[in-house]
């Protein structure tokens, strides 16, 4: 079998005509440069020998070398309709999808907690946990919703399927507010009474149906999460010379949208709230979700998709299982005829361009080892026996990615506690500005404010700043824009741990220890304002940043699973603040001994500034952990290679 002519990484070029078995067979030249497996790349000649149905034509072009965009139909869009497609006209429908269904997201989040405890007479901090899960549901599922986004459904298809199930939860949960029978009984509930734990409790089967619609919904936005964002993305043309600063603009925007819909959440829903009830407050929510899918599904002539490349985690596990399987087969063996790989341009996965070989994680380069016994002319290999380097490299970026997103685990964690336990030292406080009293339940609004108010002026400002320091064009790269968030993120708990000793000692020395729920009037909860706005800054610093960093560094197939990496990292920092809250209960409250917890529900008995000093501690710890894996990581650098226009991503030191 000859074998074709392959560029290596490093400009040596394999002679046409030689047979690979003289290739394989230089065992002194092999051995010499054993940590460059790319130099014996080795491709064959038969593209019927791909372990999957064919080939991937990818497109060329010069800046980008993304995969060819094809319609809904998932046929290729020609040269004259690309222009008809796409761009910031098509994005911007997907802005106001992701706005409205935003508004739901949070409104639901910031009113369910109130909801439990005073319509369903929960505990708060049972209520906290409850909705903790349905945040945490809603992201760590998400992956979920990647794969299938990835694996069968395209981008497109995976966002109406699970925009029709957020909206049917959210219709459940209206239902819940405004039916009596889905409620227990709210006869002689005075605040009073509902403090001391004296009115009716709610049924097992009432808090059953809750919890149902609420996590239905959680499953919806998990579907909508990994994919949404992405999926604008697409509409950009990666052949464009301004495609990286598209793309930089559109992930603004995409998050700035996002804040405007929790701006929308935490004023206006608030509002319905305190003037029309329950019932309405989560009505406007149902119908901005239904509002939300109408202009979702009227962009659809004017979107670009990408071909779903089949399972990843099928590929994953077939990359493992054949590396496995040759784990004591040597790089130096004579069986060895090359890494296997399809010839020409073509990739195996739908989807997706080639990618080079790189050095990392050798031991899964065996999954790419090919031997005589992995197939002739005649016999087609086995994809759980023999996967091409394209494969291999897709699983090694999923494995180089992961550490960048597990370190933004504990800014979700921090989010989530100041989402449920600021809103009781709220409580406690004066919310009057001037003669407006401002509802406890609105005082998340100003993280999104300084949300807003940092990305209006983050071109005009902080670019340009930023550049004189970073001599980066952008102001500053994805993964530094990730550490200025951890950074934030740790002076913002700080703060909220030295303002929550000073709230405490004043409450306890002006005689308001037993009042929790009746605001100090010489206290004002503006002092809020400050860590409000520093987690505001350090979420659109870290989440903006890591959004961008895995679209681009995202193996082409694998897009959707790459964004659903941050929606995990939220979820699970949902799951540890449910968590880090039970331990801390347990651990330092015992009602037999009439010991109090940190988390006391009467807020001025607890100790809520200890949690916030032990969250410091921890992000601290978190901060080194992150920079030591970014000074580590290498960004994927992609340049015009010599073979048609395909884009070979190289490594680039961060």
């Amino acid at each position: 079998m000859d074998s074709t002519q392959v560029e290596s990484d490093h400009g040596i070029t394999s002679r046409s005509g030689s047979t690979s078995m003289e290739v394989a067979s230089s065992s002194s030249v092999y051995k010499s440069s054993r940590k460059n497996l790319g130099l014996y790349f080795m491709e064959s000649d038969e593209g019927r020998r791909t372990p999957f149905a064919g080939g991937y034509i990818t497109g060329g072009g010069g800046g980008g070398g993304g995969t060819t965009p094809v319609d809904i139909q998932r046929k290729p869009i020609s040269e004259q309709r690309l222009s008809k497609t796409g761009g910031w006209l098509a994005a911007f429908f997907i802005f106001g999808n992701e706005m409205t269904e935003r508004m739901a997201y949070f409104g639901l989040s910031i009113n369910m907690v109130a909801f439990m405890f005073y319509v369903m007479h929960r505990p708060f901090s049972s209520s906290a946990n409850a909705v903790n899960n349905f945040l945490g549901i809603s992201q760590a599922s998400s992956v979920f919703g990647g794969f299938l986004a990835d694996a069968y459904l395209g981008r497109y298809w995976t966002i109406a399927i699970f925009s029709t199930i957020y909206l049917a939860g959210l219709t459940g949960i209206t239902l819940s507010a405004t039916m009596n029978i889905l409620v227990p009984k709210q006869d002689d509930c005075s605040q009073f009474a509902l403090l001391l734990g004296n009115c009716e409790s709610a049924r097992p089967w009432q808090m059953f149906y809750l919890y149902t619609v609420l996590y239905i919904t959680g499953f919806g936005a998990a579907g909508i999460r990994p994919c949404v964002s992405s999926f604008g993305a697409d509409q950009f043309d990666e052949r464009s010379q301004n495609y990286k600063s598209h793309l930089d603009r559109y992930f603004n925007l995409f998050y700035l949208c996002v804040t405007l819909g929790a701006i929308v959440a935490f004023t206006a829903i608030v509002y319905i709230q305190i003037k029309h009830g329950w019932g309405f407050a989560f009505g406007t929510l149902a119908i901005a979700m239904g509002i939300s899918n109408m202009l979702f599904f009227l962009g659809t002539p004017l979107y670009r998709h990408r071909l779903p490349g089949g399972s990843p985690l099928t590929r994953v596990a077939q990359v493992l299982v054949a590396a496995f399987h040759k784990r004591n087969v040597s790089f130096d063996t004579t069986e060895l005829i090359g890494l296997y790989e399809l010839p020409g341009n073509r990739s195996a996965i739908k989807g997706s361009t080639k990618i080079p070989h790189s050095n990392d994680f050798r031991c899964l380069d065996k999954a790419a080892l090919q031997l005589k016994d992995d197939g002739g002319d005649c016999q087609v290999p086995s994809p759980w026996k023999l996967c091409t380097v394209t494969q291999v490299e897709e699983v090694k970026i999923l494995i180089k990615l992961l550490p960048i997103p597990a370190c933004t685990i504990m800014l979700s964690l921090i989010l989530t506690e100041f989402l449920t336990l600021s809103v009781q030292q709220a409580y406690t406080l004066n919310t009057y500005m001037g003669h407006l009293k401002l509802p406890v339940t609105c005082m998340p609004v100003f993280p999104g404010l300084s949300i807003f108010l940092l990305l209006s002026l983050y071109y005009t400002v902080f670019v340009p700043l930023s550049k004189r320091i970073t001599g980066n064009p952008h102001g500053a790269s994805q993964l530094q824009r990730v550490g200025i968030g951890l950074g934030l993120s740790i002076l913002s708990v700080a703060w909220a741990a030295v303002f929550e000793r000073f709230r405490r000692n004043y409450a306890i020395e002006h005689g308001f220890e037993a009042s929790f729920l009746s605001p100090m009037p010489d206290l004002s909860a503006y002092w809020l304002l400050i860590q409000y706005c520093l987690i505001g800054l350090a979420e659109v610093f870290c989440i903006v940043g890591l959004l961008e960093f895995l679209y681009q560094e995202a193996p082409d197939a694998m897009r959707s699973i790459g964004s659903a990496y941050a929606a995990l990292a939220g979820g699970l920092g949902c799951f540890a603040a449910t968590a880090l809250n039970s331990i801390i209960n347990s651990a330092t409250g015992d009602q037999e001994k009439r010991k109090i917890s940190w988390l006391s529900q009467n807020i001025n008995n607890g100790r809520f500034d200890y949690l916030y000093w032990l969250l410091t501690a921890m992000s601290l710890i978190n901060f080194f952990i992150f920079l030591y894996c970014a000074r580590r990581y290498q960004y994927r650098r992609k340049h015009t290679g010599a073979a048609g226009g395909i884009e070979i991503a190289t490594g680039e030191a961060v």
